[in-house]
């Protein structure tokens, strides 16, 4: 068999491809960046097309820099970005639209309207998520109505729906297989988690014709064969799961409370629930962590809408830093902010307060307040929003985790996995590789082609990197925790002015 697993990591901001080994190590990358474009405000789209062609060519890259061929690799998972929504022309694969984003809010006044009918108890029963904007049924709806000719097509059935995952796929097999796994059907808010079946009801609700939607999968299956055109040989793609999910994978958190959180364009902590689908009473969600041989494992999650993307804001449009790795500088060269907050809410507030409306502001400043302020202010709010989700999980009553296991770009920032334990007061752990979601996918294809035998055989390849304990005292925590809810409290759309 060949010796080698090649996994495509399609995230929000960035298309990357990483070969690994059979332990999990990183034998080479390569990654390149995605456009997003931002027509209204609170909209967020992307080409899909461009997400295929960059998916292939890190892919193509990837395997240069190693010296391998498609002959080396023995199959393909993917991970992807969740949520973002694409319709596409049956025959040619050509997307009628551009893909709407999982950050893009422009059905936030549709939702308010779903909210006051039966669909707000209906949905939560059934999906374990939200009515919110974040999610793929929504943003099929508008596009049903919105775009010209697409209901009417969609009735023909000359059209298709899927996540970033199965358009990939789409592609990938040239039309053959139209598939997804369980975690990204978890989050389209049309999938019935206990049943496992897209639910009729929903369907009728949202009027979206059944046609559309890709037959679900386990997250370690057969999927299709890449055609040999793309990369010089046909290759299984074996594992597939929702970047979250794949993280989780990725960190092997198989147990029953283990909790980790990625920093990458947003912010996601997923709670390991076991068998159990817990409903949240704090505004989490419950969702399918993954799916093996029929059985299924269920998440708590807490999602953050703004991380990297705030990093990336100080950088592009702000212009006060040139590279992400300054800010870690940025924040160690003073002893705090002085009073100044950053709430990202550039596209609205995620979990516990899933409000659409709230937008962002810097909160505090004074005259004396310079740059390093304000990258410092932009580290800490991560550490802030992460606080809230652990805090709604323990107002859900799961037990207090001994430790939290990190990952994502932005765990690479020793100064913010030092502040986040001060700031949750519990243990952070980084693992030795911090591309989790990558490697999640890459053991989920190596166990369907026999590279490891069980979930017990994956985690025997996780290790620590490093391990930061909570440092700060009980006083001063809260006394930071209490301002940033005062700055939270201030951006919520039905605050004042």
């Amino acid at each position: 068999m060949p010796a080698f697993l090649l996994a495509i990591d399609q995230g929000t901001t960035n298309s990357r491809a990483i070969i690994f080994d059979r332990e999990g190590h990183l034998i080479s990358q390569h990654e390149a960046p995605l456009n997003q474009s931002f027509p209204h405000d609170g909209w967020v789209e992307q080409d899909p097309l461009e997400m295929f062609q960059l998916s292939i060519l890190c892919c193509q890259e990837a395997l240069k820099k190693a010296k391998l061929t498609a002959n080396d690799i023995a199959a393909i998972g993917i991970s992807n970005q969740r949520e973002t929504t694409i319709l596409w022309d049956k025959k040619s694969g050509e997307p009628i639209y551009p893909a709407i984003v999982w950050q893009d809010r422009r059905t936030s006044e549709y939702c308010q309207q779903l909210a006051t009918t039966a669909l707000n108890q209906r949905v939560p029963e059934k999906t374990g998520l939200l009515l919110d904007p974040y999610f793929s049924a929504t943003k099929i709806a508008w596009l049903l109505e919105q775009v010209p000719q697409c209901r009417e097509r969609a009735n023909r059935g000359e059209l298709l729906f899927g996540t970033v995952d199965t358009y990939l796929i789409w592609k990938m097999t040239n039309g053959r297989n139209h598939v997804t796994d369980a975690t990204n059907a978890s989050r389209t808010m049309l999938f019935n988690i206990h049943t496992h079946e897209w639910d009729a009801e929903l369907l009728e609700a949202f009027a979206i014709p059944a046609n559309l939607l890709p037959t679900v999968l386990d997250s370690s299956a057969y999927f299709g064969e890449m055609e040999a055109a793309l990369l010089g040989k046909t290759i299984p793609i074996t594992g597939v799961a929702g970047d979250q999910q794949a993280a989780t994978i990725g960190q092997a958190c198989f147990n029953k409370g283990m909790v980790k959180t990625t920093y990458g364009t947003g912010c996601f902590m997923l709670l390991n629930t076991g068998d159990t689908c817990i409903r949240s009473e704090n505004k989490l969600l419950s969702t399918i962590a993954y799916r093996i041989n029929q059985k299924t494992t269920y998440g708590l999650e807490g999602s953050i809408f703004s991380a990297g993307t705030t990093i990336k804001w100080l950088r592009d449009k702000l212009k006060l830093i040139e590279t992400a790795a300054e800010t870690e500088e940025l924040a160690k060269s003073i002893t705090n902010t002085e009073g100044a907050y950053l709430v990202p809410a550039f596209t609205g507030l995620g979990a516990p307060y899933w409000d659409p409306l709230a937008r962002g502001a810097l909160i505090g400043l004074t005259r004396n307040h310079d740059k390093a302020h304000i990258a410092r202010a932009a580290l800490e709010c991560v550490a802030y929003q992460t606080r809230d989700l652990l805090d709604a999980m323990r107002e859900d009553k799961v037990a207090r985790p001994d430790t939290i296991r990190v990952d994502g770009g932005m765990a690479a920032n020793n100064w913010l996995l030092q502040f986040l334990a001060d700031v949750l007061d519990v243990p952070v752990e980084r693992p030795a590789s911090i591309e989790t979601s990558a490697l999640g996918a890459a053991y989920l294809a190596g166990l369907q082609v026999g590279f490891y035998q069980s979930l017990d055989d994956i985690s025997k390849h996780w290790h620590i990197d490093a391990r930061f304990q909570p440092m700060l005292s009980e006083a001063e925590r809260n006394k930071l925790l209490q301002g940033w809810k005062q700055a939270v409290t201030r951006v919520r759309s039905h605050a004042p002015i």
